[in-house]
């Protein structure tokens, strides 16, 4: 309690200054919206999200700059309402997808019932956080860093006193749109250069590729060289290994090898294989990586849980002689009225697959995870987070309980998925309030407001979220490869939830595979090394990962050349520049997405404006080839090199 009482956050909590205005509620309204859409494309392609509080600051200071003088607590509204949309689109997108796999589960990906779940998941996700503020933001600050929120907390106060902090998240931005506007809508270029070695080479079927894209390379740069690299290598041992082996085995076979029913491995392609076999190893191996990332951090959750109730049962004598302005919260009774009321509410809702059963798990399993992610991402920041296991667990948890009363039917599927879908919104989100109230805490916020602020901004996301996820799925498609969707949004995490599901309600699995991805995460943990990143790049496309990896290389080039440590969590040009370059990677995709949706009546029938464009495009320039493509990224890697040398002025 002593350094409670010596700490002095930036603005004084005797001054009262412009906090939450018109101006800060809009702004960061429209950033949730932007950075929404952005995580859920995002999410879809790779199956990690970054967080969006950081740059939201940082463009808020330079926006605020341009039409007008703000306070330093205007700005962290902006930044506290603007990243309510990346985290609740995070949870959204790691399993509403889902519902695509799932038996009769399609007919409840629509609009309003992704609203609804978006809503209420998000909304829990805060007025959960609430009541644990003062435990592990204020009674716990010389102990939980929270590294996003601290970091936030500098670049609000940067921004105070002056610098041109925003300048390097505009550049990428810019260069991200233009970069990729050339090479997917106009088609100058491939954005995917591979070659795949012949059945008659050493590795057969083996297949190197990459897609070229800004928001992969900035991923990279922001994740660092070390999970990177672990990435990529789950992503060579699945598609350098693996799919070799089980080429050089089947090709000799005479009958399908199961799963597969009908078709000879010999007759496979490389991305066959790994749809037939290789995403049930993948999805063995990231199950076990996210139970294993759990039960490591089992002491912090018992801890944290524990250290949160007694803080409750204690707070009215703590609140008694405390009334200043950084002290007010949003009033606890509101808290659990508002939850029960959110739970009771989606039990009677037409068209949601809730029962009375579901809605008792949903307040028992979020409130639990919502304090487990609070206190985790205080410890190693919101990106380490282990959601996806918390997320599992529940689903796991949930499917058991329905075997024990019988519920194994298909028709309770898509009602496991809606628990563990709001219990992982809630738990991203419960992260991502947790660091902004971080930050505002050192930059001597109101709490209420920016609670307040953090519920506008999550029903501000929720609109967009839906409309991009329903955008995506009609245009570019999610999951698996149709002839309408060739190159689909391949939804990792989501396809994840799904199988789980499905293997322990249906019991239909190809267990043998699982296991052995199993048993590939649990070789890679006795290594030492973090088993759930190899799993995700085991899971995921080598395409996905090897640009990742690439990132996270010129990152620790430019670090050592800078003589930076290349701590997590710094503010630095380059990672403000990987910023933009996400932003603007994945607001161009969406970009695609809506021109793929517009037809055109031509003399050929109906086509879309982005094939008119590039048939236009194909009369004049020929196709580019890989080397193209590649010296074309190079060129952007080198970019992102030069700019993340520089140091912040």
């Amino acid at each position: 309690m002593e350094q409670e009482k010596e700490f002095k956050p930036y603005i004084s909590p005797s001054d009262f200054i412009p906090e939450f205005t018109l101006k800060a509620i809009i702004l960061g309204a429209i950033f949730g919206i932007i950075f929404g859409a952005a995580t859920v494309y995002l999410g879809l392609k790779v199956g990690l999200t970054v967080s969006a509080s950081i740059p939201i600051a940082v463009l808020a200071i330079s926006i605020f700059k341009k039409i007008g003088k703000a306070t330093i607590l205007e700005s962290n509204i902006v930044q506290t309402i603007g990243s309510a949309g990346e985290s609740v689109a995070s949870g959204v997108v790691f399993t509403v997808p889902a519902l695509l796999f799932l038996a009769g589960g399609e007919t409840y990906f629509k609009y309003f019932q992704i609203f609804v779940l978006a809503l209420v998941g998000g909304v829990l996700g805060v007025l959960f956080m609430i009541p644990l503020r003062r435990s592990l933001i204020v009674k716990e600050h010389g102990n939980l860093p929270y590294p996003e929120g601290t970091a936030c907390a500098d670049v609000l106060v940067a921004g105070e006193k002056g610098g041109k902090l925003a300048r390097s998240v505009f550049m990428g931005l810019g260069l991200a749109f233009l970069y990729k506007a050339l090479m997917s809508i106009v088609g100058l270029w491939k954005d995917v250069p591979q070659y795949v070695f012949g059945r008659k080479s050493m590795l057969p079927n083996g297949t190197i590729n990459a897609e070229i894209t800004p928001e992969l390379l900035g991923v990279g740069y922001i994740i660092g060289p070390r999970i990177s690299g672990i990435m990529v290598a789950g992503g060579v041992l699945s598609w350098l290994v693996l799919i070799p082996l089980i080429t050089l085995i089947g090709d000799n076979l005479t009958v399908p090898m199961p799963p597969e029913a009908t078709m000879l491995i010999s007759e496979m392609s490389p991305s066959q294989i790994w749809s037939k076999y290789i995403r049930y190893i993948g999805a063995g191996a990231v199950t076990f990586g996210g139970i294993i990332t759990l039960i490591k951090t089992l002491p912090t959750i018992i801890g944290a849980f524990k250290d949160s109730f007694n803080d409750l049962k204690n707070r009215d004598k703590s609140q008694s002689t405390e009334k200043l302005r950084t002290d007010k919260d949003f009033p606890l009774v509101l808290v659990v009225v508002g939850s029960i009321a959110l739970v009771l509410l989606m039990t009677i809702l037409p068209n949601l697959p809730v029962n009375f059963l579901a809605a008792i798990m949903i307040v028992v399993f979020g409130f639990f995870f919502v304090t487990v992610a609070s206190r985790i991402v205080g410890l190693i920041g919101s990106s380490s987070s282990p959601v996806s296991g918390m997320t599992i667990a529940t689903l796991m948890a949930t499917s058991l309980i329905f075997i024990g009363i019988g519920w194994t039917g298909d028709f309770y599927q898509p009602i496991a998925l809606v628990v563990g879908s709001i219990v992982c919104i809630a738990a991203s989100n419960a992260g991502a309030t947790s660091q902004d109230l971080k930050t505002g805490y050192l930059v001597g916020a109101t709490p209420i407001k920016q609670q307040i602020g953090l519920l506008i901004g999550v029903s501000a996301s929720t609109i967009a979220v839906g409309f991009t996820l329903l955008l995506l799925n009609d245009t570019l498609g999610i999951g698996a490869v149709t002839e309408a969707h060739p190159n689909p949004l391949p939804a990792p995490q989501a396809t994840l939830m799904a199988t789980v599901i499905k293997g322990l309600l249906s019991q239909n699995l190809p267990w043998g595979l699982v296991l052995a991805g199993m048993g590939v995460s649990a070789v890679v943990e006795l290594c030492g090394v973090s088993s759930l990143a190899f799993a995700v790049g085991a899971y995921l496309p080598l395409s996905t990962t090897s640009p990742i990896f690439i990132g996270g290389a010129i990152k620790m080039i430019a670090d050592r050349v800078s003589n930076r440590s290349g701590e997590e969590g710094e503010v630095s040009s380059g990672a403000l520049f990987s910023s933009g370059l996400i932003a603007g990677g994945s607001l161009t995709g969406i970009l695609v997405a809506v021109l793929l949706g517009t037809n055109i009546s031509t003399s050929d029938g109906t086509k879309s404006v982005i094939a008119i464009v590039h048939d236009a495009v194909r009369t004049v320039i020929p196709e580019g080839g890989d080397l193209i493509a590649l010296g074309m990224f190079s060129l952007l890697a080198y970019i992102v090199f030069r700019v993340a040398k520089t140091k912040i002025s």
